[in-house]
């Protein structure tokens, strides 16, 4: 009878393989699918994948597997991911190097064939995050996907490294519908201990609904007798598919062994790896001794670098290696190399071995890959050779190979492995000698981290890595995985074994990492910390950590506003940081100084400084400064009126974000994005923007900022519940501590509109009184706009029980506070106008003038829920004054209020627009008279009051004149001016009063 070592007809699995079927149809309509098979050793995982791909390759897709690799206890980084990326290299060629489209080179750190890889960070070390690489890769995928149905397999999870179940995680969350990607992947769950690292991957797998987990389960009776049968080649006899499902209890590779092996004469070994061994054992003892070398070896071996190792000659190793794939324990891998063919086969001969056997062929694989470095790839090449040493237990060795794999593993953005490697080299470092450590590899370049620690403590620049120097390079790593407590508690240890008055710099350094990373916790500011490092440096010469902490300490005091103290803080911290040639603290200080200098009111020059600075910042590859400049160039724009310039940046920005894979930053600006389209009315477009921004967010503080920018919105249009969701929700993760200062503005100003709307006028002083003391100068167009809610608030409680007492005290301090924010820009001096206007509303003393001046400020901006705010103010003051013809403009101001809350969706303000001319019986659908003379034609798109200004240009006016004139501000007229002298396309008044005349735009005037 023959026999076979794997069954050529798949036995059973039909309810695992519909579900695998369905989630490829699902795939191929563009709804992207994820499923994680789970199973004991042996109950035929990759069996049943392998039967998959071969009918997704039927139906056209495009597979690829990728397989984690054991090292030790450790998963080599990145593995599957690389595996992946190689087969779809060797399928799709030059395609796949196009979809990369990534200008910096990463992801051919990852796979060479993918192109050039980048080079070393400007700054001296690679801050890329993560979630860029992550972002990137998955764009990737989505690229491919949008040819062909992308099926990627990733074997063998519970070997996988921290940094590819991260990347799996934000590929289940991420991945945009539309990509035509199907992702499977396998573990081991035996193997998933209580402790296990895969443990709390899977938990988070079972919170998300977009991943399907597939278990599968011993087989039948029926099922064994149906497997056995495929081996033998006919039906095998009951009592043999028997005794075989008992001692399997159901196990496809067990059946396997049994079926092949054993001998109903004698019966059934008892012993599972005396099972497992038996085939092993039967093979002359030349092949056992190979296959315990490649056991060690690890999940593969290349054949040469198995030569080398096993020392025997070349014939008797292919004769031995012929052997053993025959009795089918090997198996040939796609690179020259061999592999078990079934793990549990692989342990249960590397568990044979006696440690001192285990230890020696470590030390043989160590030392063959030291004299032959090419004897395998060169990316596996560090990190093998570490743990070929630790397992043979040479820590002299062990150190030196342990550092230089932790190198390799940041240089593929292993963050997570590389901390893992630089904890293992703090375990080792007091067994190793001093001459050892006195060869090791320098210190890793880190970003203002001083010049390398000698081993003693002494600080010799260039020499080998020290303690501390180590604990840096942890802090570092720490950060970049996202392991913020664990870099926070490094930098606590490395502090407390510092001595701060003989390496000041050193401490110093470590203190302004706990200060960002004190920030990343929303609830802190870090200025406590960095007000230590900044006593440590000072009276010290000149150093990239002392222009570090400088430019750190104005940008984080820049928040108070452009005083000339913080002008100068900024100003010193970009002459420092070129003087010590520090280039990449020297690009943020700039930019922190062009922020200041728009707070100060020159906002052309702030913006052409912050794009210089983005320029440069692009030219040198400095990703990690890349996603403030575009963030914060889109809030200057739209802090200085520029909203149109604004959203084209915001564009730009999302385009050069999405090119570099910065996700976090694409966030922030779509939350820009809503704010300037709620600014303009265009909120329907503001409500998706907001629904980007919180998909895209990485942190608490985005999120929270988007969800605080719905909440407004909600309040604009009238939805009082979403809006005290936003606030409450947003409120009860912050209340515990402090809040970041400009979350704490922005949240302080929803809660006064909820206040307002909830009819607690008394709520909303307590909310300012208690903003209060976290108000900052530096942060004036969020200020504006909780002083403005302030305002409103009073004006409209006006009567409302219990609202009159204290309103003077109230509206005194508004007052006091608007009066403390600049007003240097004519958007500034608008927002202002409509403050003043709402607070002498609040004392019953505003008057039309007051609001016509506002209308006439406000109107240039492009504010439709501001202007009509200040029209219905206008309406509401003309009623009270009363006098000629004073009806008649009243209704033609709510008439303009009230189109405009109809076409805004703002139910408030209509409500409240309609309120009032029903008590004036005004009718809002009646349509003004014609007048006798028809308007003059205007082909430009002016507005009504730019026609006035032009009229009056026209008649040679200067700007004060008109200001008179028109009851505005000589500024707001200049604004006017300068709008008609962009539309009409002219240079100069003399020009705009010649176009107005030639074409009829004004009428004659008698004077």
């Amino acid at each position: 009878m023959e026999t076979r070592g794997v069954s050529p007809v798949f036995v059973g699995r039909k309810a695992e393989s519909a579900v695998l079927v369905e989630a490829l149809r699902r795939a191929e309509e563009g709804t992207p699918q994820a499923v994680v098979v789970g199973g004991e050793a042996g109950i035929g995982k990759t069996r049943l994948l392998e039967e998959f791909l071969s009918v997704a390759g039927d139906a056209g897709a495009t597979t690829a597997v990728g397989a984690s690799v054991e090292l030790g206890a450790d998963g080599l980084p990145f593995a599957p991911l690389v595996g992946l990326l190689r087969s779809l290299h060797r399928q799709l060629g030059p395609e796949l190097v196009e979809a990369v489209s990534e200008p910096t080179g990463e992801l051919a750190r990852l796979l060479p064939e993918l192109g050039e890889a980048g080079g070393p960070h400007p700054g001296g070390v690679d801050t890329l995050d993560r979630a860029r690489l992550f972002e990137l890769t998955i764009r990737l995928f989505e690229r491919l996907s949008q040819r062909r149905t992308l099926v990627l397999v990733l074997e063998d999870l519970h070997w996988s490294d921290r940094s590819t179940r991260e990347l799996l995680t934000f590929f289940f969350r991420s991945v945009h519908r539309g990509a035509r990607a199907m992702v499977l992947c396998s573990y081991r769950t035996d193997d998933i201990h209580r402790r296990h690292p895969l443990r709390p991957f899977l938990a988070e797998l079972d919170r998300l609904r977009t991943v399907q987990r597939v278990e599968l389960a011993r087989l039948s009776g029926d099922e064994v007798a149906a497997q056995m049968a495929g081996i033998l080649g006919a039906p095998p006899e009951a009592s043999l598919a028997a005794a075989v499902f008992a001692r399997s209890e159901g196990n496809p590779f067990f059946v396997e062994e049994l079926t092949v092996d054993a001998d109903p004469a004698s019966g059934l070994t008892e012993s599972l790896r005396d099972l497992l061994l038996v085939r092993v054992e039967a093979l002359p003892e030349q092949v056992q001794d190979v296959l315990r070398v490649v056991a060690v070896g690890g999940s593969s071996v290349e054949h040469a670098l198995l030569a080398r190792v096993a020392g025997v000659p070349e014939a008797e190793l292919l004769s031995a290696l012929r052997d053993a794939v025959g009795a089918r324990l090997l198996v040939a891998t796609d690179d020259d190399g061999y592999r078990f063919r079934h793990a549990l086969t692989r342990e249960a001969v590397t568990d044979d071995l006696l440690p001192g056997e285990r230890a020696r062929l470590n030390r043989r694989y160590a030392t063959a890959l030291e004299a032959d470095p090419g004897l395998i790839a060169a990316d596996e090449l560090p990190t093998r050779l570490a743990s070929y040493w630790e397992c043979a237990g040479d820590r002299a060795k062990a150190l030196p190979a342990v550092l230089a794999a932790s190198v390799a593993a940041g240089r593929r953005f292993a963050y997570a492995e590389q901390l893992r490697l630089l904890e293992r080299a703090q375990e080792l470092w007091e067994a190793a000698p001093d001459e050892v450590r006195a060869t090791l590899r320098p210190a890793q370049p880190m970003w203002g981290y001083p010049a390398g620690e000698g081993p003693d403590g002494s600080g010799s620049a260039g020499g080998p890595v020290g303690w501390v120097d180590l604990q840096a390079e942890a802090v570092v790593a720490a950060s970049l995985a996202g392991q913020y407590d664990r870099a926070n508690a490094i930098c606590r240890g490395a502090l407390r074994e510092l001595d701060e008055v003989r390496l000041p710099l050193h401490a110093a350094w470590f203190w302004v990492q706990r200060a960002g990373m004190a920030e990343r916790e929303v609830r802190r500011d870090g200025l406590q910390e960095l007000h230590r490092a900044q006593e440590l440096v000072r009276g010290l010469p000149p150093s990239e950590v002392h222009a570090r902490v400088l430019a750190l300490a104005a940008a984080w005091h820049s928040v108070q506003g452009p005083s000339p103290e913080q002008l100068e803080q900024a100003e010193r911290a970009v002459s420092l940081a070129r003087a010590v040639g520090a280039t990449s603290t020297e690009l943020y200080a700039r930019y922190t100084l062009a922020s200041l200098q728009a707070d100060a009111g020159d906002s052309a020059g702030a913006v052409a400084e912050m794009r210089s600075v983005l320029s440069t910042v692009l030219d040198r590859g400095e990703v990690s400064l890349l996603g403030r400049c575009l963030v914060n160039l889109t809030a200057v724009l739209a802090d200085s009126g520029e909203l149109r310039e604004s959203l084209i940046a915001v564009t730009e920005g999302i385009e050069l974000a999405d090119r570099y894979g910065l996700e976090e930053t694409k966030s922030w600006l779509q939350a820009n994005h809503a704010f300037v389209l709620t600014l303009q009315g265009r909120w329907d477009e503001a409500r998706s923007a907001l629904e980007l921004a919180r998909r895209q967010a990485r942190s608490p503080y985005s999120a929270h900022v988007s969800r605080i920018l719905t909440g407004q919105l909600a309040v604009l249009r009238g939805d009082i519940d979403a809006a005290r969701e936003a606030a409450t929700t947003v409120r009860a993760k912050l209340s515990a501590d402090r809040v970041r200062t400009s979350l704490e503005i922005e949240l302080a100003r929803l809660e006064i509109d909820v206040a307002l709307l909830s009819g607690e006028p008394l709520r909303a002083r307590e909310i300012l009184s208690s903003a209060r003391s976290a108000l900052q100068l530096g942060l004036v167009q969020l200020v504006w706009g909780l002083v403005g809610s302030a305002a409103m608030a009073e004006a409209e409680s006006r009567g409302m029980p219990g609202a009159d007492e204290g309103r003077p005290e109230a509206v005194a301090r508004i007052r006091e506070l608007a009066g403390s924010l600049p007003r240097n820009l004519p958007i500034r001096e608008a927002l202002g106008l409509l403050v003043d206007a709402q607070l002498a509303r609040a004392e019953n003393r505003d008057s039309p003038r007051h609001w016509a001046e506002t209308v006439a400020a406000v109107e240039p901006h492009g504010l439709p829920h501001h202007l009509a705010e200040a029209r219905y103010g206008w309406a509401e003051a003309l009623l009270a004054a009363g006098g000629p013809d004073a009806r008649e403009l009243a209704a033609e101001q709510l008439r303009a209020a009230w189109e405009t809350t109809r076409e805004l969706g703002a139910a408030p303000l209509r409500e409240r627009v309609e309120r009032l001319a029903q008590r004036a019986r005004l009718d809002l659908t009646a349509r003004p008279e014609a007048k006798a003379a028809p308007e003059p034609d205007d082909p430009f798109g002016l507005t009504p009051r730019e026609r006035d200004v032009l009229g009056l240009v026209a008649a040679g006016r200067s700007n004060r004149q008109i200001a008179e004139e028109l009851f505005i501000s000589p500024k707001t007229a200049s604004v006017h001016v300068s709008n008609i002298l962009a539309k009409l396309e002219v240079t100069s008044r003399g020009e705009a009063a010649a176009v107005a005349h030639r074409l009829r735009m004004v009428p004659l005037r008698p004077d």
